[in-house]
């Protein structure tokens, strides 16, 4: 089964069991999100649901929600009953790496103010025993980031700023990669791993400049992982 079916299996199996009318649902960014965007959507457009509002992580999310007939509200106007978004690491107690996708500081925003939570939607090669597989995006502030970056290198990663490659906006692949917030990131390369997730957490807050870690400990209840044959859900504890 290709990457997107899994995806795809994952977070429409998330939604028929987690999101029923009348909630308020955090929507995640990122292409396995956008899979429960468009199902919310669907469902929406057939009856199935009624009287669903979804509160965004990124202006991209916020787009697409209308484009299948969310409404959008934000955290002012309504906090959700939970949130449903992908991952880029889940360990064994669903403590997650996310962030590559270019929104972590919105994302745990919306996902931290959820009544329950979050639900993880994710394909299988998400999984891995310990976090730290990939970077740790850590959101920082653009002024002074340099000083920023020797503050995180000290806590024993290979800190990286992000550029915006390839699908850069400006035409300039080289200019840093800017969120939403207008805020840049730090790829940090734990090569030996990452230990203990709530513990770093707390290390990375206290760094000025340091806006947000892509660590989420303790948020995630339920986690939908999509293999070949079938949909594994696993809860947390």
């Amino acid at each position: 089964m290709a990457s997107d079916d899994l995806k795809r299996a994952a977070a429409e199996r998330a939604v028929e069991e987690h999101v029923g009318s009348g909630m308020v649902v955090g929507l995640g960014t990122g292409s396995t999100a956008a899979f429960a965007v468009r199902k919310i959507g669907a469902l929406l457009a057939d009856g199935t649901l009624r009287d669903i509002r979804g509160v965004p992580t990124s202006a991209r999310t916020a787009a697409l929600a209308r484009e299948v007939g969310i409404p959008v509200v934000t955290l002012a106007e309504a906090r959700p009953l939970l949130s449903i978004d992908g991952a880029d690491e889940i360990a064994p107690d669903l403590s997650l790496i996310k962030g590559l996708g270019g929104a972590l500081l919105r994302e745990k925003i919306v996902e931290h103010a959820g009544e329950r939570g979050l639900v993880v939607i994710a394909d299988e090669s998400k999984l891995v025993d310990a976090l730290g597989r990939g970077p740790l995006p850590v959101e920082v502030e653009p002024f002074g980031w340099e000083a920023t970056f020797a503050y995180l290198s000290q806590l024993g990663c290979e800190p990286t700023l992000r550029l915006e490659g390839e699908a850069s906006q400006t035409g300039n692949p080289d200019s840093p990669f800017v969120t939403d917030g207008g805020h840049y990131t730090a790829d940090c390369f734990f090569h030996d791993g990452i230990t203990d997730p709530a513990a770093l957490e707390d290390e990375i807050r206290r760094i000025p400049g340091a806006i947000e870690s892509g660590l989420f400990a303790g948020l995630a209840f339920s986690a939908f992982v999509a293999r070949e044959g079938g949909v594994e859900v696993i809860e947390a504890g």
